[in-house]
């Protein structure tokens, strides 16, 4: 939580649009810089994967963690397992994403490695969501 309200104080003071979009992705990817190894790979393959399938969405910080949102709300983000303590990352959805399918759907996927068959799977899902 405090981690979130660092992030509201500093996207308040900030100036343009522009420069608040470019400021979100670099704290966005610093984030990920300071991730352990496998999570780090993971998230760096992540937000290529991302902004090559939604470009539309922007990066950002939310909670501490990588998320990527449209007119300003979060549509997905990457959970670090090292962050919560947990043996997998996460990738996850929040309600804003487009991905309804009847009357239940998954909102997040527990991640230990990434393959290109995975990197498409996200990329479709990431796509649908930014719908």
């Amino acid at each position: 939580m405090k981690e979130r309200a660092r992030e509201l104080k500093a996207s308040a003071r900030r100036g343009s649009r522009a420069a608040k979009a470019a400021e979100d992705e670099a704290a966005a990817v610093a984030k990920i810089a300071e991730m352990q190894e496998s999570d780090r790979a993971m998230a760096e393959r992540l937000h290529a994967v991302i902004k090559a399938s939604a470009p539309d969405l922007a990066p950002k910080l939310w909670y501490g963690m990588p998320a990527y949102a449209k007119d300003g709300k979060v549509v997905c983000f990457f959970q670090s397992a090292q962050k919560f303590s947990t043996r997998y990352a996460t990738f996850g959805f929040s309600d804003k994403a487009n991905l309804d399918e009847g009357a239940m759907w998954p909102t997040s996927y527990a991640l230990k490695e990434l393959t290109a068959a995975d990197e498409a799977r996200i990329g479709a899902l990431v796509k649908k969501a930014a719908n």
